[in-house]
């Protein structure tokens, strides 16, 4: 009998410590998490595109993560600072479409409509990150020398696109200032128009608004272009 009672107490015992080994083990999951900046990052992304940015909660986006209300803090110290990261990268990834499809050399104009085509592209395959950027509330945008950096890198680039066909001559605008306001303008807008569901009210289904999106910067840079000298 002795040992039977000894041996319920083992397993009494054994049976006890384990919720305690489990909140242990789930601890460590919670504060050693592999990438736990990346996986807050992801779940704000997507917490957004189903409430809207204005919405999200560092909070709620620890428990997508499966990681405890605390634990984002150490990287986050609140929402802005989530809502800043996200926006970090979302402009990382426009800056990379940008460089990618955009030559360093060649006839200039056909240069800035790649630069307006990979534009347009990144907003297609990432409205919420082009609605979290472009609207600027609740971010930092300033705050962030990333998000410094990459915009200052793409306006760069556009930038040296209009000295070089205003120097080669094939500019017909000749303030380069106004025509780059433009030309962000211009893009913008459409991006706009995509994101905000006007296209259709304009008798553009969504299944052709790529295609039209094209069409109009090809016009667009017809507009800028110079006509040909008479030889």
């Amino acid at each position: 009998m002795a040992g039977g009672s000894g041996g319920r107490t083992a397993r009494g015992t054994e049976t006890r410590s384990r919720p305690r080994a489990g909140r242990k083990a789930a601890a460590r999951r919670e504060y050693h998490h592999g990438d736990l900046r990346r996986t807050l990052v992801v779940a704000a992304l997507a917490l957004a595109n189903e409430v809207g940015p204005e919405n999200v909660s560092v909070r709620e986006a620890a428990r997508r993560a499966g990681v405890s209300p605390g634990a984002p803090f150490r990287h986050f110290p609140d929402r802005t600072a989530l809502m800043t990261a996200v926006a970090e990268e979302a402009m990382a990834r426009l800056r990379s479409a940008v460089e990618r499809d955009v030559a360093d050399d060649g006839p200039p104009l056909p240069r800035l409509e790649a630069l307006g085509r990979a534009y347009l592209r990144w907003v297609l395959e990432n409205p919420m990150h082009f609605e979290i950027i472009s609207r600027r509330t609740g971010i930092n945008f300033e705050g962030s020398a990333q998000l410094v950096a990459d915009n200052m890198a793409i306006q760069a680039r556009m930038r040296a696109i209009f000295l070089d066909a205003a120097s080669e001559g094939t500019l017909r605008v000749t303030d380069l200032r106004t025509a780059e306001i433009m030309a962000r303008a211009f893009v913008y807008g459409l991006a706009r128009m995509h994101v905000d569901g006007h296209f259709p009210s304009w008798g553009v289904p969504p299944a052709e608004v790529e295609a039209v999106m094209e069409r109009t910067i090809a016009q667009f840079i017809a507009l800028l272009t110079c006509p040909p000298r008479p030889k």
